[in-house]
């Protein structure tokens, strides 16, 4: 019986639903008779045992991701791309327009099938065994209307088996015992829930321990794990053995005989063995057109001639070798010695192939800071990858660009907007030695190379013909990481020049009455060292899935303390400042801490934390903090809901800064902040996320031109509430960012009355921020 009912749609139905029921009449269209779309899944669990509905939904859900095949995607419910694939109708030509827009943009419609669904069901009643569900059954039903297939997977399942007891080679050979010493880390616990993803997590564990102790032909495999699933209770014994048929070498220790190394393999030249120049530690190095200083290996590789094979070794020196940046490929390669008295021995060969040494690019960025400012960039970049044929690299940099900057709010009665534009030039020198230039030692022993770092520069910038500021600087310092999750950074002796060359006549008034904005331009000189700390959880392969994730990072700067005890410098008891070359030296001790915390909801879901604090503290020969090493409040990556920069000090109030373009940047000694945000997929590529901020920044003494800005014991009635919700459009290689944010508490206003609410929904207080990259 022909019906014709299932496609009318009501005059009243939204327009969101109408387009959905459009689109699915459409879609059943193009089905023949005998063909349905495979529309949706639906995954349920039912225990006979204890287990909770939690549970129950738990594993609903842990079932889903072994259906298939995927779906056809939905946008807003509507299958935009089989759609496009319908309406471009049938093509027989294999390029133009309409084969691409039906096989590149579109996608064709996924039919269900017999075969599908009892596939499907047999693959997760497979993966609740592997789980410990034995004996469960899993059943399939199907729901088709007008063409559309939904499938239930229903899993009915018992209570989960546990492990009794595991037992462990007991053969009397070397690699038994060995294995036997492995139990006291191992992965499978009595009691433990049975999963062969732990079984085999334990074996490639082993394995792992057993490379590192001159194993090097053992395997996974080797291994067999026997099950005893009869001891009732729904408990299980697991036997470990050895495979029968288990090679012989893969019972023997070996040692490293030989490392050969053809440093330069893609020249032909270097591969004949009889030109190997010996080290002291060993190793024969072939390299006739002398790429490489051979020291150079001896500072990179670990694993020695003589050795015995460890795997964490091999894999280090692997690393190290990648890590040095001048070789284009690395191909390992172990051999058997040949040798008659080389028994249970392996000759090593390292293929090096150089990457090109020198390269010219040209690039044209776009740009956005904390500070409001967007604008573009064009650089020419000029790299050489060896140049002492140490594998140090050089790069220098030459750079232009204009930046401007909105600081002002446009309101129906009038107009407060100002846009700041800055020319910005200079050149960026950067020599890199892949070791540690010093008269001492780190622990720098890992799979990272240890990096000396040299650097100089010098900046240009012109701020809408108000003002010329030229900063120089230069550093030496190291950078190292002992860990794939941690690095080091020190800067043993760091020098920064910033001097005013030029300052408009029409600017001096505006110096005159607001005292931040010649503290912005004054000449500063910072001599010292520094030292950053960077942990990032996420690295590690094993973080990757783990719901919780951590960003740390710690940074403590000092500036011309040696200095200031030398020359006896003391500003706050003599009213002046002694000087270098004409300028005064800043003396001051900062430290700044930024702790982040990801919480991943769903898979793309996440709600992301952030703690920022930090805390400068002149003294000596200065009274204030270099402008440049201040803290400010307010910003795209800060308090989103205030102008950047302009936030604070403390209750002091100098105008709104979303209101007022004349307000200048409101540097603090000390900063405290938080953020909450939560991130969420909207459709495709865009994301959307909600978000509130909280903090602001002090001085640590008492200004007289700011009062109220001072830290105190009641510095919470200082705070800054903003709130928000904003758009990401995740492209992969850039996120572009799209955020309104509202304050609803200003610290300037008398008590009772900072909180703010209203603001919420009030246009004219809502802030727009545009950026690139996520906040934090």
């Amino acid at each position: 019986m022909t019906t014709f009912f299932q496609c009318r749609l009501p005059l009243l139905l939204p327009t969101g639903l109408l387009l959905v029921a459009l689109a699915s009449c459409h879609e059943s269209k193009y089905l023949s008779g005998a063909q349905t779309l495979y529309a949706a899944n639906k995954t349920e669990v039912r225990s006979s045992a204890n287990m909770t509905k939690k549970e129950q939904r738990k594993w609903a859900e842990d079932m889903e991701g072994y259906l298939r095949p995927k779906l056809n995607g939905k946008t807003l419910g509507v299958r935009i791309k089989l759609w496009i694939y319908n309406i471009a109708g049938p093509t027989k030509k294999t390029k133009g327009f309409k084969h691409w827009l039906k096989y590149k943009v579109g996608e064709p419609p996924v039919l269900a099938s017999p075969a599908i669904l009892h596939n499907n069901a047999a693959v997760l009643q497979s993966h609740l065994e592997n789980k410990g569900f034995f004996h469960d059954t899993v059943i399939v039903t199907t729901f088709v209307k007008d063409k559309h297939l939904t499938a239930t997977y229903t899993a009915e399942v018992g209570p989960r088996y546990t492990i009794r007891n595991i037992n462990y080679p007991d053969d009397s050979d070397r690699v038994s015992n060995m294995i036997d010493t492995l139990q006291r880390r191992s992965l499978l616990k009595k009691g433990a829930f049975y999963d062969l993803e732990t079984i085999k997590e334990e074996r490639v564990r082993i394995d792992d321990r057993l490379k590192n102790r001159g194993y090097y032909y053992f395997s996974p495999d080797d291994l067999v794990v026997d099950l005893d699933t009869a001891v009732g209770e729904h408990q299980v014994d697991m036997f470990m053995r050895l495979k029968e048929e288990m090679p012989d070498p893969a019972r023997e220790v070996y040692h490293i005989n030989q490392v050969t190394v053809y440093a330069n393999y893609a020249n032909r030249s270097d591969t004949n063995a009889s030109h190997a120049y010996i080290t002291p530690e060993g190793y024969r190095i072939i390299d006739t057109a002398h790429y490489l200083k051979p020291q150079v290996f001896n500072k990179t590789l670990v694993i020695k001639p003589g050795d015995i094979y460890k795997e964490n070794d091999h894999n280090t020196s692997l690393s190290r070798l990648v890590s040095l940046g001048v070789f284009q490929f690395v191909k390992p390669r172990f051999e058997p010695a040949s040798s008659a008295d080389t028994n249970n021995k392996l000759d090593l060969y390292y293929y090096l192939t150089p990457a090109q040494k020198k390269s010219l690019r040209f690039e044209v960025t776009a740009l956005t800071r904390s500070d409001n400012t967007t604008g573009t960039e064009v650089s020419v970049n000029w790299r050489h990858r060896n140049l002492f044929r140490g594998a140090e690299l050089f790069s220098a940099r030459v750079y232009g660009g204009i930046e401007g900057q909105s600081v002002g709010f446009t309101t129906p009665s009038r107009t407060q907007k100002k846009v700041v534009f800055t020319r910005r030039t200079g050149a960026d020198l950067n020599l890199i030695i892949p070791r540690i230039v010093a008269p001492f030692d780190l622990n720098t022993s890992g799979k990272f190379v240890p990096k000396t770092k040299i650097n100089a520069a010098y900046d240009v910038y012109v701020n809408s013909s108000e003002y010329t500021l030229t900063s120089s600087r230069a550093s030496f310092g190291y950078q190292f990481k002992n860990k794939i999750t941690s690095e080091n950074g020190i800067t043993v002796f760091g020098i920064n020049y910033v001097h005013p060359t030029h300052i408009d006549p029409a600017y001096q008034d505006s110096l005159d009455k607001y005292k931040n904005l010649a503290y912005a331009i004054e000449p500063q000189l910072i001599i010292g060292p520094s030292w950053n700390f960077n942990y990032i959880s996420r690295l590690d392969p094993r973080n990757a899935r783990k719901p919780n994730n951590y960003w740390f990072n710690a940074n403590v700067d000092f500036s011309n303390n040696l200095l200031g005890l030398v020359s006896g410098a003391d500003f706050n008891k003599t009213g002046k400042q002694k000087e270098i070359f004409g300028v005064p030296f800043a003396q001051y001790m900062r430290y700044e801490v930024d702790f982040r915390h990801y919480l991943t909801t769903g898979k793309y879901s996440m709600l992301a934390s952030r703690f920022d604090a930090g805390v400068g503290i002149p003294y000596g020969n200065s009274k204030n903090l270099p402008f440049v090493k201040s803290f400010f409040a307010g910003g795209t990556n800060d308090i989103r809901a205030f102008r950047a920069r302009a936030l604070g000090p403390g209750s002091y109030y100098a105008g709104d800064p979303n209101r007022d373009a004349t307000i200048p940047d409101q540097p603090g000694d000390v900063k405290l902040e938080f953020n909450v945000e939560y991130r969420a997929k909207l459709f495709g590529l865009v994301r959307w996320a909600i978000f509130t901020d909280w903090g602001n920044v002090w001085t640590l003494r008492n200004d007289a031109s700011r009062p109220g800005a001072v830290f105190t014991s009641h510095f919470l009635n200082d705070f800054a509430v903003g709130a928000g919700a904003g758009l990401r459009f995740d492209l992969t290689i850039i996120v572009l960012r799209i955020d309104v944010a509202v304050p609803l508490r200003t610290p300037w206003k008398p008590v009772g009355s900072k909180w703010n609410f209203k603001s919420a929904t009030d246009i004219s207080d809502m802030v727009l921020n545009l950026a690139i990259g996520y906040p934090f």
